[in-house]
C-alpha cells in the first residue's frame, strides 16, 4: 500500500470540544466556539499505516523541572478522521460554507502521533511543532464523500448558551447534515501479546459524531482568508473524544493526565513503549445501507535513533 495522493499541505484541527475541556483546561479557549482552531502540520512526515514510528528526541522537563534532551518518554497516540481536498480554490477565493462540501474527495483515519514531553516545553508561544512532526499514520483508503452519503448526520448540538456560527460558517444543509455517524475504535497491542498471537486490548470506542465542528466548517474557515487549498490537501478532525470515559480517544486522556496506568494485557502502560503497536478501526453502519469499514490505520514503536 502507497499514500494515495501527493500530500501537499496538511493541516490539524482541534475539533472535539470534549478533547479540549480534558486536556489540562477548565474552559475552552475564547475563540474555540467561534471558529475551528489548527495548526499547520508536517506534510512530508505523513506516512502510510503500517510503517515503523521511531521514537523521536527532544528537549523536554524532566524531574524537578530539570531540561533535558533525549528520546521522548511520553508518546502518544490520538484517533482522527482525515479529509483530503478535492478541486480546492485559487489564492484569494474563499470556498462558502454551501460549496465546501463539494470540495472534499473523501476521508480516511489518521494518527497524529504526539510526543508529550516535547510538546508541552516548545508549545510556548507558537503551538506544537517538533511534538507531532515526526510522523503521521494514515490508513490506505480514501473513502469518498458520496459512498459516506448514507451516513450523514446532524452537525454537534451545541448548548444553548453556545454562540450560534457566523453566517459565513452557518448553513442549513451542514446543520442538517454536516456530521457523520462513524464509529472509530482504538486498540493498544504491546510486543509480547504480539509475540504469543494475543488480540490487541481495545482501549477507545468513539463516534466520529462527536465534533463540534464540521468539515465544511474546517474547509470554509480555512480559505475564508483567501488561503488556496489543492488537490490532495489533507485535513485532520484533531483527536476525536466523545463524553463518556471509554470514548478518550489519546493516551493523555484515558491516563488521565499521567496519573493513571493502563492494563494492556499483562503490562502496565502509562505511554507507548518501543515495540508497543497502536491500530485504528473505522466503520460505517445503518439499517437499509452496506456497512463501509476504513481499514486499519497502524504503527508500532521503533526506537530512538542512537547517537
Amino acid at each position: 500500500m502507497h499514500l494515495p495522493a501527493a500530500i501537499g499541505a496538511f493541516s490539524d484541527f482541534l475539533s472535539s470540544i470534549f478533547h479540549t475541556m480534558r486536556m489540562g483546561r477548565s474552559t475552552v479557549p475564547p475563540s474555540y466556539k467561534y471558529q475551528p482552531i489548527a495548526y499547520n502540520s508536517r506534510a512530508s512526515s505523513v506516512r502510510i499505516a503500517g510503517e515503523t514510528i521511531v521514537r523521536p528526541k527532544g528537549e523536554f522537563r524532566g524531574e524537578g523541572d530539570a531540561i533535558l534532551y533525549g528520546p521522548e518518554t511520553a508518546l502518544d497516540f490520538e484517533l482522527e478522521l482525515a479529509a483530503f481536498i478535492g478541486p480546492g480554490n485559487a489564492l484569494g477565493a474563499p470556498i462558502g460554507i454551501a460549496q465546501a462540501a463539494d470540495h472534499i474527495f473523501g476521508y480516511c483515519l489518521l494518527n497524529d502521533w504526539s510526543a508529550r514531553g516535547i510538546q508541552r516545553w516548545e508549545s510556548q508561544p507558537l503551538g506544537p511543532f517538533s511534538g507531532k512532526s515526526f510522523s503521521t499514520s494514515i490508513s490506505p483508503w480514501i473513502v469518498t464523500s458520496e459512498a459516506l452519503a448514507p451516513f450523514r448526520a446532524p452537525a454537534f448540538t451545541r448548548d444553548a448558551d453556545d454562540p450560534a456560527p457566523f453566517p459565513h460558517l452557518s448553513h442549513g444543509t451542514d446543520l442538517e447534515e454536516g456530521g457523520f455517524d462513524i464509529a472509530l475504535d482504538a486498540y493498544w497491542r504491546t510486543a509480547a501479546m504480539r509475540a504469543n498471537g494475543a488480540a490487541p486490548a481495545q482501549v477507545t470506542h468513539t463516534n466520529a459524531n462527536a465534533l463540534y465542528w464540521t468539515f465544511a466548517q474546517m474547509v470554509t474557515y480555512h480559505t475564508a482568508n483567501g488561503c488556496n487549498l489543492r488537490p490532495g490537501d489533507l485535513l485532520a478532525s484533531g483527536t476525536v473524544s466523545g463524553p463518556t470515559d471509554d470514548s478518550r480517544a489519546c493516551i493523555a486522556e484515558l491516563n488521565t493526565g499521567a496519573t493513571t496506568p493502563l492494563a494492556i494485557g499483562d503490562e502496565q502502560r502509562l505511554w507507548l513503549a518501543d515495540g508497543d503497536e497502536a491500530i485504528f478501526r473505522g466503520r460505517a453502519e445503518r439499517a437499509g445501507h452496506v456497512a463501509i469499514g476504513f481499514g486499519e490505520c497502524s504503527g508500532v514503536i521503533g526506537p530512538a535513533v542512537a547517537d
